[in-house]
């Protein structure tokens, strides 16, 4: 018998809840499913662990958590005593079974004698960020899956300064999971008996006001239009209360919320999927809009840590791409900073190699640095960290294509909840000059050039997927790619081996940590990224172009897309 059918069979013996029983024995007869639960345990790594929910050791279930949950808890425990009294706070979003998942793992670690704080409500990621540093706790969790589809949930794990866990910590935690023997043999102790001795508290409104106060200290601008209709929606998930707080202690009074969008339910019935960044999600607030003549349309996915804008104009609403909203943040911020003579000399803008260099010209205008990371926001809270420690520069914004942004660093990841107000300040003010978003976004056009970029995506399913994803790198790597629709390729960097390899034949090295991502730039500044997704069995090539006019500038990126994707 196989480790695979070992696994299956000790699963059907032992006494798993009837909804995963039922799973396990709808699948006796079916070895390919049986294999595709079994032959892993869910990868723990950078970002924690995420996967689909059900029964099995490669799916998001009770047990994968606890699993998980002691493997944090050694950690914890081996770093001492205090670290174990300073314990570990636990946010969740309003995925199925995201509460329950907070308490499976609030019942471990409190079984091993770490001391938890767990939100009574669904709260954002951002807060949960917020939240470590504030109770000066050692770790924190968040059960979310982000924006992925409903049959998703995830364990994400966060470090003292409030940001995802480093990779030294997170192969720590990976090799106390390899020494558990028996998955069903992990302590848990009752929530009554955890109460009793303290080990365990409830927190909600003291987090809540503390996490307002900081928003509130966001505020950039007062002379501005706070009658604006703003349209608001939390996807169904966590950043209804916070979002709708900070607008309103901001000053604004004419807020709507999409009340269909507003109940938090984790089978997210009115989106194909939860994800800002899909024109689909802003339906229902695309028709909320059009009612109240909304100027702003604003969306949240479901752990409120990304942002989704669209814009009013007279033919309905345009949605912002993720990198023109955050170049038009960063635009704001410098410019509200020049004029009150705060522009710190050693400013730096921090934002990821996929993300589009038009951020980097706005900054460098601005006597401004750019920093590049790697994919993930935890390399953008690394380098905050890094700047902390040395004060060798003062971070002013931070982000990446994917909708992700970050304005002041007491939170040390993506803050949906933070951009959303300030965003809604940038277009009261705005609209005090009889100006749109999207008419700041054609005069950085015209001021800078037309930059545009774009996103495709490949799915690689199961273990023969990863597979074909892997051997397709390498392809890339082994086949030497010389030009790209009629343009040389100038330089390929390949962050596996850490290196830049020039036209010449020269080689430099790159100073950032080892991954799995290949960047080609051309001779006309165009360029081409590869990388597998780090949360999703998805292969994503990015595409950036950047021309003088906007025919232009779409024109190439089309004929890049269509001349690298048929190599």
């Amino acid at each position: 018998m196989s480790i695979v059918e070992d696994q299956y069979r000790q699963w059907l013996k032992e006494a798993v809840p009837s909804y995963l029983k039922e799973e396990l024995l709808a699948i006796v007869n079916d070895a390919s499913q049986i294999e595709d639960r079994f032959y892993q345990y869910l990868q723990f790594g950078t970002a924690g662990m995420r996967g689909v929910l059900g029964a099995g050791t490669n799916r998001m279930n009770i047990y994968t958590i606890r699993r998980a949950a002691y493997g944090l808890a050694q950690y914890i425990i081996e770093n001492g005593e205090i670290a174990k009294q300073r314990g570990v706070v636990i946010a969740y979003d309003t995925r199925h079974f995201s509460k329950d998942f907070a308490i499976e793992t609030a019942l471990v670690l409190g079984a091993l004698g770490v001391k938890v704080f767990v939100f009574s409500e669904a709260r954002p990621t951002p807060e949960l960020s917020f939240a470590v540093r504030y109770l000066n706790a050692f770790a924190g969790v968040v059960i979310t899956a982000s924006h992925n589809p409903k049959q998703y949930n995830g364990f994400k794990v966060y470090g003292e300064d409030g940001a995802q866990l480093t990779p030294s910590a997170i192969q720590t935690i990976i090799e106390k999971l390899e020494d558990i023997k028996n998955i069903f043999d992990i302590p848990t102790t009752p929530w009554h008996t955890l109460e009793q001795h303290q080990t365990v508290e409830w927190i909600l409104h003291t987090i809540d006001q503390a996490y307002q106060d900081k928003l509130h200290g966001l505020k950039h601008r007062t002379n501005i239009d706070f009658t604006i209709p703003i349209v608001y929606s939390p996807l169904h998930g966590a950043g209804l209360v916070p979002v709708q707080q900070g607008l309103q202690a901001f000053g604004f009074t004419n807020v709507h919320i999409v009340e269909q969008q507003a109940v938090q339910d984790g089978n997210f019935p009115t989106v194909p999927y939860p994800n800002p960044e899909e024109a689909a999600a802003f339906t229902y607030a695309i028709q909320k809009g059009t009612e109240t003549g909304a100027q702003i349309l604003l969306a949240t996915d479901p752990d409120a840590d990304r942002l989704g804008v669209a814009v009013k104009t007279e033919n309905g609403y345009q949605l912002l791409t993720g990198n023109q909203l955050g170049a038009l943040i960063l635009q704001y911020l410098l410019e509200a900073k020049k004029e009150t003579n705060e522009l710190p000399e050693n400013g730096v803008m921090l934002k990821t190699i996929v993300t589009s260099e038009l951020g980097a010209v706005i900054a460098k205008q601005y006597g401004i640095e750019t920093v590049n990371t790697l994919t993930g926001f935890k390399y953008i809270a690394e380098k905050i960290a890094e700047y902390d420690q040395s004060m060798e520069k003062t971070y002013l914004f931070g982000y990446e294509e994917s909708y992700g942004y970050l304005i002041q660093s007491f939170v040390r990841d993506k803050d949906a909840v933070q951009v959303a107000l300030v965003v809604a300040e940038m277009v009261a003010y705005y609209a005090t000059k009889q100006q749109t978003l999207l008419d700041v976004l054609d005069s950085l056009f015209n001021q800078y050039g037309y930059y545009h970029e774009a996103l495709q995506s490949q799915t690689f399913e199961g273990i023969t997927g990863q597979k074909e994803m892997q051997a397709l790198l390498q392809n890339y790597r082994e086949n030497r790619i010389f030009d790209i629709a009629g343009q040389k390729v100038l330089v390929v960097e390949d962050y596996l081996t850490q290196q830049a390899n020039h036209q010449d034949g020269s080689i430099t090295k790159l100073n950032l940590p080892k991954e799995n991502v290949l960047k080609f730039i051309l001779e006309d500044q165009s360029w081409v990224a590869i990388r597998p997704s780090g949360t999703e069995p998805k292969c994503k090539f990015y595409f950036g172009t950047v021309a003088s006019t906007k025919e232009q500038a779409q024109l190439k990126l089309q004929q890049l897309q269509v001349a690298f994707m048929t190599k």
